[in-house]
């Protein structure tokens, strides 16, 4: 589907529905309602493994549709291509590339009992439905889409706990809804445990599911409350079994409702502590039948979130682009307590909050460390707090900060231990409502090799959680490529880890820890090989892995991580000037960045990893370890090439279309790039609170701060052509270099870039 195609029709259906339309302020106005400019269908083709439905901001409930359950772009549950839904299905993951949740899966029907969700290309083999597109729209807080076999009209929305759905049936004396506890996303890794059903009464049900998957213990339970009396009929593994409730492995129910011409209603609280918890989520949070108050209340929450920012500009897409991508921010991490404070802990215990504080779950750390925590501590700085301390809460649980927690367990996904530069990010930008000492603390115990104190559901989670690379980088000062995988990337990603926590160690009078952590900060210097100036593995005797191809790349099987060398050298952040003086100079260094930009995109090797994508010569933007590495010309005095490629990438790699996204969604790391950059500044080493400036792509944008404060940066001359900044002021005095403090935009101020059509090479030289 072309740009802006997409747009126009969710518009217009949108409008035969009464929903909110496309903000009436154009051209160079400040948006005033940011959330009719979220496009949720973003992402939900190709790659970015989003998912459309009604969720609100951080919310427990993710309410969409699933078409489909297994394969890699199974991870949302939904795709854009897909022509089939299977049912509308409590919690969902955004933009991961690993699937989990899809849990109390409900899907309305008329006519014969199927038992089976059927074949996508054979849909009348179950009890999934055909849809189109043209029948078919969205909101923040809201989806709705015509199920075409047997003519319903599905509504769907949510509060924080609660999902709200409306299902308005053609043939008002034949109304049924299968109730699915076997649906998981991505199956074969995801098994089920146990499931359980109990009717409380004629208008009632209540059920419990646990599986194991990703989060190898996950625990849900759910009470729904329905409009309209029901009859109910129960399976197990495909058989009638009797009785109104019924525990085993494979539960399925299909309640019968009275009939009548009002649409039928149903509202269903999650918990992940007990039924009570689920019971006193749904009272609580949506203790009415009033389904339009809350789809207002979610949609208002969400133009209250997005307002934290106001742009200007020409363009319709790029308002689209920039709110959707706000919005993809603020999915999770996910309230995990139920209203009375009450969560599953990492040892599966059941805790209890302190009145007026909340927990989250769902940390893709390793992706949200570069760009969305550093978001935060702008944008929400209260919030980045909550989850900082949520991680050190996981600390006291389980003995290590998490490294991709999901659903209260440690999944020990991807590498580094990258909940330190949220911490340290967050310590140096003034937020420090935390146990300071427990956070040094937990950075000290997570950065080194113990295997005693982790809580963990098998020893394969235990050697991710404490992988032995660190081991060897702290009895050997390196890590042999033949002896941990992916040993170049862990490397380098813990020097950056431990110059984190080096400098928090000399902010807190450490001295000697000080010392320690600059050492290992850094060892990246010992993956350099000087002959042909790449990081590449060294072998336990000292020697490089042979053979040697800076293309190749064999996915989570080599010395890399979803990368290869030419997208791995870069990762030093911490340390530009050590990486320039190794490659020989600013001028060697700059050589061999232009050609990494401009070369061809081709990857080798046989088992090549997906997650390497949205090529710029062999820039992958698709995947965020290479996130940081358009700034790079920032720091050896040639800023303008950092705004040519900045530019490119927010011009060719993001559209206001399904397929609009180079990769992974992650959890609104690829969002959060684009944010931060269309702005026109970048976290590139966070834990160091400055920000590189790039090129912006408004006319304005507003920060409204905490404490009613304001940043403002107006673009002058911006255009299309006028790529490159001639000058920079900040409140009326120039900058010298591309660079600004978080000091001085988080007190408030005014940034004015003026731009033009060639470089301006006095700007920025070192």
């Amino acid at each position: 589907m072309k740009n802006g195609v997409l747009v126009a029709l969710t518009g217009m259906v949108l409008s035969i529905l009464g929903c909110h339309q496309i903000d009436s302020n154009k051209g160079n106005k400040f948006v005033a309602d940011p959330a009719s400019y979220v496009n949720t269908f973003i992402g939900t083709g190709g790659h970015g493994h989003t998912f459309p439905g009604a969720t609100t901001p951080n919310g427990m409930v993710q309410l969409s549709p699933d078409t489909r359950y297994d394969g890699w772009d199974s991870c949302g549950g939904y795709h854009y291509t897909d022509s089939t839904i299977i049912g509308f299905s409590h919690t969902h993951l955004s933009g991961t590339g690993i699937a989990d949740y899809g849990d109390v899966l409900f899907m309305p029907f008329s006519g014969d009992i199927q038992l089976d969700r059927g074949a996508d290309d054979d849909p009348d083999s179950g009890f999934r439905s055909r849809f189109s597109h043209e029948k078919e729209a969205s909101q923040p807080g809201y989806y709705q889409v015509q199920l075409l076999d047997d003519d319903i009209n599905a509504e769907l929305t949510a509060s924080t706990r609660v999902g709200f759905h409306k299902y308005t049936f053609k043939d008002a004396t034949d109304q049924k809804l299968m109730i699915d506890l076997t649906h998981v996303l991505q199956e074969r890794f995801n098994k089920n445990e146990i499931n359980e059903i109990k009717v409380i009464n004629d208008t009632e049900i209540t059920g419990y599911k646990l599986t194991n998957g990703w989060a190898k213990e996950q625990h849900i339970y759910f009470h729904a409350k329905f409009n309209k009396p029901f009859t109910i009929k129960i399976y197990d593994n495909g058989t009638l079994v009797e009785g109104s409730e019924k525990k085993s492995q494979l539960i399925k129910a299909v309640l019968e409702f009275e009939p009548n011409n009002e649409p039928l209603l149903a509202k269903v609280g999650i918990s992940a502590v007990d039924y009570e918890g689920a019971k006193m989520n749904l009272e609580t949070e949506v203790p009415h039948w009033d389904f339009e108050k809350v789809k207002n209340q979610a949609y208002e929450a969400w133009n209250q979130a997005l307002k934290k920012i106001e742009i200007s500009s020409k363009s319709e897409d790029q308002k689209a682009i920039f709110y959707t991508a706000l919005y993809h921010t603020g999915i999770s991490p996910n309230i995990f307590n139920d209203v009375d404070g009450r969560f599953r802990r990492i040892d599966m215990e059941i805790g209890q909050l302190p009145e007026g504080e909340n927990t989250y779950t769902v940390f893709s750390l390793w992706d949200t460390f570069r760009a969305f925590h550093p978001l935060l501590t702008i944008t929400d700085p209260d919030l980045d707090n909550e989850f900082v301390k949520t991680l050190l809460r996981k600390y006291d649980e389980g003995g290590m900060l998490p490294k991709w927690e999901l659903a209260a367990n440690y999944t020990g996904t991807m590498i580094g231990y990258h909940a330190i530069p949220v911490i340290v990010d967050a310590y140096f930008k003034g937020i420090r409502n935390f146990d300071v000492e427990k956070a040094y603390e937990a950075m000290k115990v997570s950065s080194k090799f113990d295997t005693t104190k982790v809580y963990v559901h098998n020893r394969n989670i235990l050697f991710k959680m404490s992988a032995l690379a660190k081991k060897y980088n702290e009895e050997l000062g390196f890590v042999p490529a033949d002896k941990d995988n992916e040993a170049v990337a862990k490397a380098l990603e813990y020097a950056y880890n431990d110059w984190c926590i080096a400098q928090m160690a000399k902010d807190l009078g450490k001295e000697e820890d000080y010392e320690v952590y600059m050492e290992r900060a850094g060892r990246y210097a010992k993956y350099f090989d000087k002959e042909t100036k790449f990081m590449r593995g060294v072998l336990s005797d000292g020697s490089w892995r042979t053979p040697f191809d800076p293309r190749a790349s064999s996915h989570r099987k080599d010395d890399y991580c979803e990368g290869n060398a030419w997208q791995w050298t870069w990762f030093v952040p911490h340390d530009v000037d050590g990486l320039v003086g190794l490659m020989g100079g600013k001028e060697e260094f700059s050589v061999k960045l232009n050609q990494f930009f401009t070369m061809d995109s081709e990857i080798t090797g046989e088992d090549t990893s997906n997650d390497i994508s949205g090529f710029v010569g062999q820039y992958a933007h698709g995947n965020e370890p290479g996130h940081h590495i358009t700034h790079m010309f920032n720091y050896v005095g040639q800023p303008w090439k950092t705004q040519e490629l900045v530019d490119t990438v927010l011009q060719t790699l993001y559209f206001n279309d399904p397929n609009g996204l180079a990769g992974n969604e992650d959890c609104g790391a690829m969002s959060a790039w684009y944010i931060l950059n269309a702005i026109g500044i970048y976290s590139f080493c966070p834990g160091d609170p400055q920000y590189s400036i790039g090129r912006p792509l408004f006319d304005e944008v507003i920060f409204n701060l905490k404490d009613g404060k304001n940043f403002r940066l107006k673009t002058i001359n911006n255009s299309t052509e006028n790529k490159y900044v001639q000058s920079v002021l900040l409140n009326g005095k120039a900058l010298e270099s591309p660079f600004i403090s978080h000091e001085n935009i988080i007190k408030g101020g005014d940034m004015e870039i003026v731009m033009g059509p060639e470089p301006n090479k006095n700007f920025g030289a070192r």
